[in-house]
């Protein structure tokens, strides 16, 4: 079959789904009750949904009278019990895959459930939605006459009493429909290779001699892999190698911080950049116009949302409200109830909505990724913006970066501390130091307040990080890959010293 005809017909069928997405921008709020509710109905006869009596709960107002907010550490008993072979317990269907998600907040791994409906109507629906919307907005693609180079994580996938775990990414590979698997780039064998440096090397050798249109990742390990592409093929830039790209399908981290240095690697005007969110428990945004930061909720995914308000997050005045009460540039907490068996369950994520109509979010950060010891309020979504700023008006490049509070000690004020790894050393770090400081005062009222006069907070200060001084620290934990990532932001000190120790044992 000529690779024109398939790509029609590929583009055929992704368009037929436009008319089911018109269906929840028209009523979003009625497909969200509906939802709920073939949820509760779909679990009333396992252990959780006896518990809580799902067979006479008829309406949003019982189910949350009934079933309370949840984390991991409460939900991690039920999910326990289901790894070692017991089924039924918080969702209807067996559950034998569990997305391994080894957090750097948290020593210990969570293990979440991926049910066949989650992977099926959640995970790959999400995958053609985002191919759908992007062939949508872009009639003259040729996406699909060439190959999608993936980049996942780097673990394989593990079994244990007849259940399976490991990176999300290897679970979706492992089932992956066969018309998949040939659009893309690397191998099943090498995408699932689980040393991470022996990875790109094979990556690089048997993908530069193809024909890639388009290519999917986390941007910071992304932004790895390009470069040693370029500095192993002596290229100038990536449509040397890949004349035909088009597009970059990327999540998992902001990209601002990213942007600039995409842009030097792929010098196309009409280049473009599309950003989905996803995570182990769920496919949640995508989106859906071209160049935008605002990311489409897709609610016909199995998820029924929820959102608890920042300012009221862990205090005894905590609400959690529901997709029809949510107000515009407000931070929330997400709480999600899933076709896998989550039910009110914390994800750890904050957004905030840009659109009401429809529902179009910016991830902001994480509830436990922020800094708030002085009051401040500070969000990486701000720390990331003051960064790209900052870097455009120094001509500097970022490469990864953490902030962590300087504590008032005796008649001491506090302070902000940052660790930032720069490509190429700043010629005037005053200056960078300066422009990031007045940006996130721009940005962020609380921190404005708390740095006038230094009535609170004195100047930020910044360590110069030594070259793979983060890739180091991520290596030493075996976390290279995927979507690992020392934690932008963060109301302790640990991961700034253990930063700071690994730099002073290089000098010494």
């Amino acid at each position: 079959m000529p690779i024109q005809l398939i790509n029609s017909f590929a583009s055929w069928v992704l368009k037929q789904r436009i008319h089911q997405i018109e269906l929840f921008l028209k009523y979003p709020n009625e497909v969200q009750d509906e939802l709920l509710m073939n949820l509760i109905q779909s679990a009333k006869n396992t252990e959780l949904g006896k518990k809580y009596d799902f067979d006479s709960t008829n309406s949003y107002t019982t189910f949350v009278d009934r079933v309370p907010i949840s984390s991991y550490e409460e939900f991690q008993p039920l999910i326990e019990r289901t790894r070692s072979g017991e089924q039924n317990l918080f969702w209807e269907t067996p559950i034998k895959w569990f997305a391994k998600s080894s957090g750097t907040t948290n020593a210990k791994s969570k293990f979440i459930p991926v049910s066949p409906e989650a992977l099926e109507d959640c995970h790959y629906k999400g995958s053609k939605d985002l191919l759908c919307m992007y062939l949508n907005n872009n009639e003259n693609s040729e996406l699909f006459t060439g190959k999608s180079l993936r980049l996942g994580g780097s673990s394989q996938i593990y079994e244990d009493n007849n259940s399976f775990f490991g990176d999300l990414s290897a679970i979706l590979i492992e089932n992956m429909p066969i018309w998949a698997e040939f659009s893309s780039t690397p191998s099943n064998k090498i995408s699932l290779m689980s040393e991470w440096e022996a990875k790109i090397a094979a990556i690089i050798n048997e993908t530069k001699k193809e024909n890639v249109t388009s290519f999917a990742g986390v941007p910071s390990w992304m932004l790895v892999l390009m470069n040693k592409m370029l500095e192993k093929t002596g290229k100038g830039n990536l449509l040397e190698i890949w004349p035909n790209l088009e597009v970059y399908f990327h999540g998992g981290v902001n990209f601002e911080p990213y942007r600039d240095q995409y842009r030097k690697i792929l010098p196309k005007k009409d280049f473009k950049y599309y950003e989905i969110y996803n995570a182990s428990e769920g496919f949640f945004a995508i989106q859906d116009l071209n160049n935008s930061s605002d990311l489409l909720l897709m609610l016909d995914y199995g998820i029924f949302y929820e959102f608890i308000p920042m300012d009221t997050f862990g205090t005894p005045n905590q609400k959690v409200v529901r997709l029809a009460d949510v107000e515009i540039f407000k931070n929330y907490a997400i709480v999600i109830t899933t076709n896998s068996g989550l039910w009110r369950y914390l994800i750890g994520d904050t957004v905030r909505f840009t659109s009401l109509s429809p529902y179009r979010i910016r991830v902001t950060g994480r509830t436990k990724h922020h800094i708030n010891v002085f009051g401040e309020e500070l969000m990486v979504e701000n720390t990331d913006m003051a960064i790209a700023k900052a870097c455009k008006m120094t001509q500097n490049e970022v490469v990864d970066y953490t902030v962590a509070p300087v504590f008032m000690i005796d008649k001491e004020k506090g302070a902000h501390e940052w660790m930032i790894e720069f490509k190429e050393t700043p010629k005037c770090i005053d200056t960078f130091r300066n422009i990031l400081d007045e940006t996130l005062q721009s940005l962020n009222s609380d921190y404005e307040a708390k740095r006038r006069n230094n009535m609170t907070l004195n100047p930020l200060i910044i360590n110069v990080a030594r070259k793979n001084l983060f890739y180091d620290w991520l290596k030493d934990r075996d976390k290279l890959g995927g979507q690992h990532k020392i934690p932008r932001l963060s109301n302790q000190r640990d991961y700034l010293e253990q930063l700071k120790s690994m730099q002073m044992e290089l000098i010494g």
